[in-house]
């Protein structure tokens, strides 16, 4: 891929879901699904912008609905994100560029998202590989965000 990456920490999630590929990979393509299972539990979202095709922007803020230990990233309760999807490939790999909108240098930077579908037995194997995470985001908080959104995928496919 080629992004220029400053060694920073790499953080990753699977899980089994048992839809097909052209399911999943739709459920990225479509701004009403996506928000539906995207934000991890104990938030909410809206997209402000997305253009689903290879080159494209887009802009999510996620808001926190209960109490957390940690400010948000742009506000105290929101995180606001702004990227641009790198590489689409139907049914196999989704590759984002995603910055944080805040003030704080911790949250500044390009991570580099890869959800890879892999076909297996009786479903399909999500993995979540995300590179380049600020170090802002503390890797419990970000594992456990990424799983709850494995949930949520799963629970709004299957």
């Amino acid at each position: 891929m080629g992004h220029a990456l400053n060694n920073r920490r790499i953080d990753t999630a699977s899980r089994k879901i048992m839809a097909s590929p052209q399911t999943i990979y739709q459920s990225f393509l479509n701004p009403e699904s996506l928000i539906t299972w995207l934000p991890p539990k104990g938030m909410s979202g809206h997209i402000d912008r997305f253009e689903p095709r290879e080159g494209g922007a887009y802009k999510v803020t996620l808001t926190y609905e209960t109490e957390h230990s940690n400010p948000g990233k742009t506000t105290e309760k929101t995180d606001v994100a702004q990227g641009e999807f790198l590489e689409l490939v139907p049914d196999k790999r989704i590759v984002q560029s995603v910055k944080f909108n805040s003030e704080d240098p911790s949250f500044s930077g390009e991570m580099i998202q890869t959800w890879f579908l892999e076909a297996i037995i009786g479903g399909i194997k999500v993995t979540i590989v995300c590179e380049n995470v600020p170090e802002g985001i503390g890797k419990e908080d970000h594992d456990m965000g990424l799983r709850s959104t494995l949930e949520n995928l799963a629970i709004f496919t299957e």
